[in-house]
C-alpha cells in the first residue's frame, strides 16, 4: 500500500478591507459629496487610507482584498472612486481583488474562500459573522458623525486610525516571518 504523506504548507497572511467608513470616509453621508449624494466621486477618503494601504501592500503583496457590500450600482462608482484616487496604479490593488457581496454576512464567505487572516470593517456586526478571520478589526476612524459601539467583544480589535492599524496588523506579522 503506497501512503503519501502531504506536508502542510504554511498558510500566508491575507488582508481583506472594507471600502465604506474604512476608504470612504462616512463623513460625507448626509451631503452631495457622499457615494449616495449628487457628486459621489467628491466623497472624501479616510486621511491615511491609501498611505496605509500601500504599506498592506508591501507587507502581503497581491494577498490584499477589497470586500464591501454594494449593489450594481454602488459598486460600479466605488470601482470608479478607487481607480480615480490610484488604488489599482498607485497603491497597487489588483481589481480582480475587488469583491462585491449584497449581503453584509455573505462577506464571511469571501473571508473563507480567500483565507483571510485580517479582515478591517467599521460594523460590528459584519465582524462577528467572520468567525474563520483570526484578526478583526473594527475601524473608527472613518465614522464621521456616527459613534463607535460601547461594548466591543474581546476578539475584535478597535483601532482609531490608519497608521493604529497598520501597527495593529504588523504586530501579528511575526509569526509569518512577513514583517518588513
Amino acid at each position: 500500500m503506497n501512503r503519501r504523506r502531504t506536508r502542510q504548507q504554511p498558510v500566508l497572511p491575507v488582508v481583506g478591507i472594507d471600502i465604506g467608513g474604512v476608504i470612504v470616509d462616512r463623513a460625507a453621508e448626509d451631503s452631495d459629496t457622499s457615494f449616495f449624494g449628487r457628486h459621489p466621486m467628491e466623497t472624501p477618503a479616510v486621511p491615511g487610507a491609501f498611505d496605509a494601504i500601500g504599506r498592506l501592500m508591501e507587507l502581503f503583496e497581491d494577498r490584499v482584498h477589497i470586500v464591501s457590500k454594494a449593489g450594481p450600482r454602488i459598486a460600479k462608482l466605488s470601482q470608479d472612486w478607487l481607480a480615480e484616487r490610484g488604488a489599482f496604479n498607485d497603491a497597487g490593488i489588483h481589481r480582480a481583488n475587488l469583491h462585491f457581496v449584497r449581503q453584509r454576512h455573505e462577506k464571511s464567505e469571501v473571508c473563507e474562500r480567500l483565507g483571510i487572516t485580517h479582515f478591517v470593517d467599521d460594523r460590528l456586526d459584519v465582524l462577528a459573522h467572520l468567525t474563520t478571520v483570526e484578526h478583526r478589526y473594527l475601524f473608527v476612524g472613518g465614522l464621521g458623525q456616527h459613534k463607535p459601539p460601547s461594548s466591543v467583544p474581546e476578539v475584535i480589535r478597535t483601532v482609531p486610525t490608519w497608521p493604529a492599524l497598520v501597527s495593529a496588523i504588523e504586530a501579528t506579522l511575526e509569526r509569518w516571518s512577513v514583517a518588513r
